[in-house]
């Protein structure tokens, strides 16, 4: 089966990267302003607070105050002082450094321009996901198809993984002596994952394996093993077959919100494909 994933908004950049900036996050209209304290002069508009004399921005402050409801933090003035002085104490942080003239370092400079890029990569990944929505029919679609990819059963599988066929065919007649013998014999294997578990693969659905190995699968019964071996890109499987079990798919609303997570990133990877075919690099 597929696997479903999220969008994130470091797509083209890692994830691993830590963006400074406050999110671009559009607060609710309703929604006033963050107000700096009534004991303080009103600032200029567009201007939340001055620090030593630098401005911050309202923007700033609300995209802040947003971000942080969107989390779930009830909106109260414990969390508007909260974030005004977490933006004081950014901007005197930030003074420091540039006393200091960190900026003019090239790494810092390098990681402020990555930072910028991923801000501007999330919103316009979040405004072309908006002007091009995907519908219920083109999810229903993509539901059916992978519900018939994953059928309806689930399979208990065992397996001994050898490098050469000659190996696997030796296992096999060893087999076919003492069919007891497959745990014992799957330390052989050279499957680190399973080789410690008698060759234990659990219980999945014939999609969780590459076709060669789905294929046998459907050929055996129940406590039955491959007697040829079953070659794949990863060298020579000997099957064996534990048990079988009906598999209930999630139905189309369950899987709805996975189906449309696939379904966006898909979108944003084929745009991101496109700009890259008709793009000039020299």
């Amino acid at each position: 089966m597929q696997k479903f994933t999220l969008i994130a908004a470091t797509l083209l950049i890692g994830a691993s990267m830590s963006v400074a900036a406050a999110p671009v996050v559009k607060p609710a209209p309703a929604r006033p302003a963050v107000q700096a304290p009534a004991s303080k002069p009103a600032a200029p508009e567009g201007v939340f607070v001055r620090v030593n004399g630098s401005p911050i921005p309202q923007n700033l402050a609300d995209a802040i105050l947003a971000e942080q409801i969107s989390k779930g933090t009830p909106d109260s003035p414990e969390l508007r002082n909260a974030v005004r002085e977490e933006l004081i104490r950014r901007e005197l942080l930030v003074q420091q450094a540039k006393i200091f003239g960190i900026y003019r370092k090239p790494d810092v400079a390098a990681q402020a321009e990555a930072a910028k890029q991923a801000v501007f990569i999330r919103s316009y990944i979040q405004q072309y996901v908006e002007k091009n929505p995907i519908n219920d029919e083109q999810l229903q679609a993509e539901y059916t198809r992978v519900k018939a990819q994953v059928g309806d059963t689930e399979y208990k599988t065992r397996h001994i993984l050898l490098k050469e066929e000659a190996e696997a065919k030796a296992i096999i007649d060893q087999l076919k002596k003492d069919a007891g013998k497959f745990e014992e014999l799957a330390k052989q294997s050279v499957d680190p994952g399973s080789k410690d578990r008698g060759g234990d693969l659990g219980w999945a659905n014939a999609s969780n394996y590459v076709k060669p190995f789905a294929d046998a699968l459907a050929t055996l019964k129940k406590g039955k093993f491959t007697e040829t071996p079953v070659k794949s890109q990863f060298g020579y499987h000997v099957i064996l077959l534990e048990d079988t079990r009906p598999m209930t798919f999630p139905s189309f609303e369950e899987a709805k919100p996975r189906l449309l997570q696939q379904a966006q990133q898909q979108l944003v990877s084929k745009m991101v494909e496109d700009l890259r075919a008709k793009a000039k690099v020299e």
